[in-house]
This record gives C-alpha cells, structure tokens and sequence, in this order.
C-alpha cells in the first residue's frame, strides 16, 4: 500500500514539474512569440484602454481622445485636423502612427518609464502611466496664415524663428483630416484607400517630405558663396556676365527672362533674378566652394529630424561646370523642401548663424509637471556675418523695388527672394512658385520670421505662374501673424 502511495506521489510529483516546465517554456522561451502574434490582442487593449495625451499649439490642444467603449476603448481625434496634419500626422487604432504622433508616441501614450513616478514602479503596481502632453513651438496665427494662404493649391509653408530655430507654421495641402483614420472600422479602412490612391497624395507632407528644385530662390545661397569667396566684392560692380550665357563646355545658351542683365551688377541682378549671372557666379565660385557653402546651410543632411525626420535637400558635388552652372540657379539636380529654404532665409536673417529647427518646445506630465524642454539649439556658420549683412541689403531690395514687392509690409523690414523652378524633361512640367523672405517689425530688435513658401502653379496657370504674384502674399501673411504676436 505504502508502495502505491509513493508511486503516486512520485507520479504527481513529475506532472508538477511538467506543468513548471510548460508554464515557464510558455511565459520565458515561447512569450515573445505569443507577444507578436497577430491574434493576440492584449497589447492593444492595454494601449488603448486610457486616453492619450496631448499636443498642444499655443497652450491649447489640438488633439484629444474620444471614449468608444468598446475594446480598443479610446479613439484619437483631432481639432482643425487638415490644417495640423503635416504636425501631428495620425495615431490610428489600425494603421499606427505618423510625424509628432509617432515621434513622441512613448510619451503620449504613457509607455516612456519617464512618466513613471518612481523606477520600476508600473513594474510592481501593473498599472500604465497616463499619457503625457507635447508642446509645440507653432505660432497658430501662422498655421492659419499659411493653410488658408494656400488654399485649394497644392504647396508648402515653412516659417522659423531665425534666433532660436522655432518652428512656427508648417502648412501642406492638399490636406486630410487625420481622424478619418484613427478607428479601426470599415469606415476608417475606406479612407485609408481613398487617400492612399488620391494622386494628389493629401497625407505627403509637403513642408519637410518633399523636395523641390527651389530654382531662383537658390540664387541666396550662390550669392552667400560668391561673397564669402571674394569673387564679388562690390554689390554695384559690373558682374561681367554675358547675355546670353554659354555654359562651359557646351553650345547650351542660357538666357533671361527680361532684358538687362548683361555686365549687371550683383544688387540689380539679385533684384531681376538674372540667371546668367549667377550661373557664372557658380562657376566663377567652383563645385569646392560651393557645395561646402550650400552644405553649411544644411544641404546634403541626412539627419535632419524635428524630432521626426525631414527629407535631404541636395547639392549635386559632382557635377562638371556646366552642370555647376544650372545648379547655381536652383536647377539640375538641386533640390530643396521648404524647411530647408526657411532656413536659408533665417540664416540672412540672423546674421549668418543657422539654427537647428525643432518643433517640440516641451514635453509634460499628465499633471502639468515637465518631462524636458527643448533648451538652447546649437548653431553653425553658413556665411560671414559682413555677408548676411549684404545679403539682407539685397533681399530688403528684392522686396522695395524688385520682383518680391507683393511681400511689403507697411512699418516692418522685409527681404525676399521670388524664384519660378523649372522641372521635367524638357522643362515640361508645370513650373513651381517659391519665394522666401524674413521680417523684421518696426519695434523688434531682430527679424522674428522666416518663411519659406512654394506653390504648385496648375497647368492653366502656367503663364502667370511667379514667386512673386503666387508666393509671396503668402509669405506676407504668414509674416504679419508673426509680427503680429
């Protein structure tokens, strides 16, 4: 009897250690793939189970979180959702996270163990952090500017603060409404399709995703080369530059859209645009100069992130001198997003220094406590502070008596620089309006704003497409919300 008893024990015993093995193959060497497992919807119900912070514009949230009751309990929504779209991008239940969302997702949706109130306390309590908020540096005066700027147009808007690097507007369009995606419903499923088949693509961020040649709005930055390169000393020298211009090495003429520009000096040519002379300019500089100046105003970066990433604007370096030439007037294979074009003009602005732009300003706690803040930006230099001074005499010109007089603002300073880009084979393509300017007000020590603004002209705009008629009241508006603040 006694025998049987130990049989059984020992029998118990085996399935004991069984069940031990099994429990900890199942919870230790087998967790991670039941965690992964698409049917396994524990992760979502816990991420979903509470609302998710907020990103703020000047104090206020734009976002905020609306209760289903149902599993994934709590749905993402969104205030003036197309015009912060290229911001906040989406946080969907079914297609995850994009832009702010997605950069800052630890923190809004309470899983960063920086919102924990002590080390390992979730661990030991089991329960989630609320989330925490985003405070942008966006001035919502601008935004408003800039969205409704550019209307049923398709473009971009880009505007720093030069001193600091302050992202204050970041307008797209055409847009989309972001909470038209953050269920996981059939609804949602059909809105996914309908914006990811538009061939206007709405949900393509036009401000930091997509590259422009920026045409004669690079002609800043040829003149930042020249001058720091001692190839032009005197603004109101003779260039020596004919009209029209052969590029070197081959019968291609490059000519001008006005008369004038043959022998023009740098203050007249940067005020007409005169291609021939700074595609001569260029080549006067060489491919050295050039690209190391372009690159100093943060051409050819690929790690740009504000926090999250922005798309490399490109200066071809190896090109040959005709090539040089064409990349000298924003053309070639010169290309630019809006963000790095603001930055061009606050570099004039701020006496030759670019700031690093970013646009969260803090992070907080559910409660109000703050998380971190942004602090001071680093800076480099993109030119001489003796050139940014010239280039503002010239951009301040461009504006008084050039092309770019659609951006004056009465009692404020405003340089700028209109360009028209070329694209397409052939030049074929419908040509892009950009302009960029800063502003300085009457009473400010300093410019507060620098705009970077490009239109996508229509096909039946093609003849009256300009940087100065389509742009630059754009600019100007986004310019007066800032002086304005």
């Amino acid at each position: 009897m006694t025998r049987h008893i130990r049989r059984a024990a020992a029998f118990c015993a085996l399935l004991l250690v069984a069940l031990l093995v099994n429990a900890a193959r199942v919870q230790i060497v087998q967790a991670p793939q039941y965690d992964g497992n698409p049917a396994n919807r524990r992760h979502d119900i816990a991420r979903y189970q509470q609302p998710r912070g907020d990103i703020l514009v000047g104090g206020e949230p734009v976002t905020g979180s609306r209760d289903t009751g149902e599993h994934l309990r709590y749905e993402r929504t969104y205030a003036n959702g197309p015009m912060y779209a290229p911001i906040t991008g989406f946080a969907s239940q079914a297609y995850g996270t994009t832009l702010l969302e997605h950069a800052e997702d630890g923190l809004l949706s309470g899983a960063d163990p920086v919102l924990a109130p002590l080390p390992l306390w979730n661990d030991v309590t089991g329960a989630p952090n609320p989330g925490g908020d985003v405070v942008t540096t966006i001035d919502g005066a601008a935004q408003r500017a800039a969205f409704e700027g550019l209307g049923r147009r398709k473009g971009a808007v880009a505007a720093v603060e030069p001193s600091t690097g302050r992202i204050l507007a970041l307008a797209s369009t055409p847009s989309y409404d972001p909470q038209s995606l953050s269920g996981n419903s059939a609804a949602a499923t059909r809105s996914w399709n309908r914006l990811n088949g538009d061939p206007d693509k709405p949900m393509l961020n036009r401000a930091v995703r997509r590259t422009y040649p920026p045409g004669s709005t690079f002609k800043v930055v040829t003149t930042a080369a020249a001058l720091d390169a001692g190839v032009v000393r005197d603004l109101d020298a003779p260039t020596r530059s004919p009209d029209p211009y052969t590029l070197p090495g081959t019968r291609t003429r490059l000519t001008n859209e006005g008369e004038g520009c043959r022998d023009a000096s740098l203050r007249d040519a940067f005020e007409w645009s005169c291609n021939t002379v700074f595609a001569k300019l260029g080549v006067d500089v060489g491919v050295t100069d050039m690209a190391a100046t372009a690159e100093a105003f943060g051409f050819n970066d690929d790690e740009l992130r504000v926090p999250f990433s922005v798309a490399r604007s490109t200066f071809d370096t190896s090109v040959d001198r005709a090539q040089l030439g064409l990349s000298s007037i924003g053309q070639y294979n010169t290309r630019a997003t809006p963000l790095q074009m603001a930055m061009v003009a606050a570099a004039v602005a701020n006496g030759g220094q670019v700031r690093s732009p970013y646009l969260v300003e803090r992070t907080l706690r559910a409660g109000g406590a703050l998380v971190a803040t942004a602090g001071s930006r680093p800076s480099r230099e993109a030119m001489r502070p003796s050139t940014a001074r010239l280039l503002k005499e010239l951009m301040t010109g461009v504006v008084e008596h050039g092309t770019g007089a659609n951006a004056a603002i009465p009692g404020a300073v405003v340089g700028g620089k209109t360009g028209t880009a070329q694209h397409g084979v052939g030049n074929s393509g419908t040509p892009y309006a950009w302009f960029v300017s800063w502003a300085q007000g009457e009473r400010d020590l300093e410019p507060k704003v620098a705009v970077a603004v490009v239109v996508e002209g229509s096909a039946a705009d093609r003849e009256r497409i300009s940087g100065g008629g389509l742009a630059a009241p754009i600019a100007r508006a986004v310019m007066e919300a800032v002086l304005a603040g």
